[in-house]
């Protein structure tokens, strides 16, 4: 029988309020309060809270305070990922970013999901995974919706809600964001 965490990461219906669960959120929350109040500022310290809240990133992640996110282990990051500042990512599952990827102010990555039953909704949760290709640009304020692709080298406008993947090399914007054209072609 799976655990609530195993069910939570393979995308399937899970307990939020599982102990464990909940457990590891605090624990990760008292790291993003280190990170985000008492630091506040990328030194020695930060690089070390970061490096802890997330251990799957490879190097020069860096993250501009305030940052929030809800387990930080589900995020893998290549090399040279820069989070500007209030950053959003629910990461109830693997969130997948390359390398040389740029997070303006304000971007959101929601793996989280809910049943669309009121009844089921009321207990049950589930997650998505996200992936994003190396070398993107997500723009200001743009949230990356559950279970989205973004092909690597994209960008994504300012503002835009990612609902659907995004080919590789393309330009897309908007709420639902939409290519507008392709990029290096």
């Amino acid at each position: 029988m799976k655990t609530e965490k195993e069910k939570m990461i393979a995308g399937e219906y899970y307990l939020a309020g599982d102990p464990v669960l909940v457990k590891e959120r605090r624990k990760s929350k008292n790291l993003l309060h280190r990170l985000n109040v008492t630091e506040y500022r990328i030194t020695k310290k930060a690089r070390e809270i970061i490096k802890e809240l997330i251990p799957n990133a490879g190097a020069n992640l860096y993250i501009e305070p305030p940052f929030f996110c809800d387990y930080g282990y589900n995020i893998y990051c290549g090399e040279n990922v820069y989070f500007n500042v209030n950053c959003v990512v629910l990461d109830c599952t693997k969130v997948t970013i390359g390398s040389n990827v740029f997070f303006a102010p304000g971007v959101q990555l929601y793996t989280a999901t809910h049943p669309l039953d009121a009844e089921l909704r009321k207990t049950l949760e589930n997650a998505l995974p996200i992936a994003i290709g190396d070398d993107c640009w997500i723009g200001g304020n743009s949230v990356i919706c559950p279970g989205v692709s973004i092909g690597k080298g994209c960008v994504i406008g300012a503002g835009s809600v990612v609902t659907k993947d995004i080919p590789a090399n393309s330009l897309a914007v908007g709420n639902p964001a939409k290519v507008i054209r392709k990029l290096n072609q």
